[in-house]
């Protein structure tokens, strides 16, 4: 028992400083200081550092707004109002312009059925006894014959594939302003100036592709053709008199580059669709005339079938259906007058990009212009060329054949 109690006392004496070494331990754990974690606060990445940081990354200076109303909460207020008005125009143009499509299914469908209808209706006339027959035949071909004639001149005159060209359009560029707002948000501190500017672009759509159908409604046979405009017009600017050469990306060679970027524009590519465009108009003008003509004498000589021993009734009451169907199919089926519009959109397009290169070559203030390697590239881009297609376009100018544009 003795040696028991000697082992299991050296035991205890061995374990005891273990055991006070755990206590320390456990002790210093319990009783650290406490540190109380707040808010990590990280630094703001404001709008001022993202230009700075995109300047840096690229090398480009970008345009920089430095008046006075820039930290006005009421400017972004006022642009985040108008671009919830813009995302809501996007939509109701969407969906008039699938609105106006579906009138242009529709209405071709019921006018080509009412004139096949009219002209079959004439030819059972021609094979019907004497009486009811006869007159049940010849008004049914008058009634259906006048009706198309109604609905025809109607729809010549609204055009509805042109209209949903428009509309079409229209949400396109709306949401390409969508976009330059989010942009002028998110890269820079907007100012009143940028309100002003949005709100112009906003009028300036609205105006070229109005929505209601009288009153505002486009002109669908112009009596010239003249390019889209959706844009507000750029202030006369004095043009620039003095050295240039290593300003803001600009140069002597790049400004002439532009130059005769913009002369092959107006002479080539704004020149070629204005004619497309007047060849489009002709060919609809003669149709729009043609269908309703057909219907009427199709409905006079339905009305004459029966009362004379001839045949030319008949034969006007049949042909005339049958060639007023064909005209109406080429004329809305075809959808001439969206062509057209797309013609017509198209060399605004031109028009734009010649504005908007001139704009900057004229300004007198070297400084204020946009970065001449930026809108190089946007020119570059536009026309779907490279750079150095761009280049090589601008240096053959004179001696070549060859349109700016590779897009369409």
């Amino acid at each position: 028992m003795a040696g028991i109690q000697v082992s299991s006392s050296l035991l205890l004496s061995k374990s005891l400083p273990s055991l006070r070494y755990r206590r320390e331990i456990v002790g210093a754990r319990v009783n650290a200081p406490r540190v109380h974690l707040g808010v990590v606060s990280h630094p703001k990445l404001s709008s001022r550092y993202l230009v700075d940081e995109m300047e840096t990354r690229t090398g480009y200076p970008i345009a920089r707004h430095d008046t006075k109303s820039s930290d006005d909460p009421q400017v972004i207020a006022k642009l985040y109002a108008i671009m919830e008005a813009v995302a809501d125009r996007v939509e109701m143009h969407k969906n008039i312009g699938e609105q106006r499509d579906n009138w242009n299914g529709l209405l071709l469908t019921s006018i080509n059925a009412m004139t096949l209808s009219g002209a079959t209706m004439a030819g059972l006339a021609a094979l019907a006894a004497e009486g009811s027959p006869l007159m049940a035949f010849k008004l049914s071909s008058i009634v259906l014959y006048v009706a198309a004639t109604g609905l025809l001149l109607v729809m010549n005159k609204i055009q509805p594939s042109q209209l949903a060209e428009e509309q079409r359009n229209a949400a396109r560029l709306f949401k390409q302003l969508r976009v330059q707002i989010e942009t002028t948000l998110a890269l820079g501190k907007p100012d009143i100036n940028d309100v002003n500017e949005a709100m112009e672009k906003v009028l300036a759509l609205a105006k070229a592709y109005p929505l209601p159908l009288l009153g505002p409604m486009l002109e669908k046979f112009p009596s010239k053709v003249e390019p889209a405009r959706w844009w507000p017009k750029q202030r006369s600017k004095q043009g620039f008199v003095g050295k240039i050469e290593g300003n803001n990306g600009w140069t002597r060679k790049l400004e002439e580059e532009m130059r005769q970027v913009v002369r092959v524009l107006k002479q080539k590519d704004l020149a070629e669709y204005i004619d497309l465009g007047s060849k489009a108009l002709k060919l609809n003008k003669m149709l729009a005339i043609s269908g309703p003509l057909l219907t009427i004498l199709g409905a006079l000589g339905s009305s004459f079938v029966g009362t004379t021993d001839c045949s030319w009734p008949v034969m006007m009451g049949v042909v005339a259906g049958a060639v007023a169907t064909t005209v109406n199919s080429l004329e809305h089926g075809g959808q001439v007058g969206m062509v057209f519009e797309m013609y017509r959109g198209n060399a605004g397009f031109f028009k734009l990009i010649e504005e908007n290169i001139m704009s900057n070559i004229n300004e007198k203030d070297v400084e204020r212009r946009e970065n001449g390697e930026i809108l190089e590239m946007k020119v570059a881009l536009q026309l779907g060329r490279s750079l150095s297609e761009l280049k090589q376009l601008a240096a053959i100018a004179e001696c070549s054949e060859e349109f700016a544009s590779k897009l369409f």
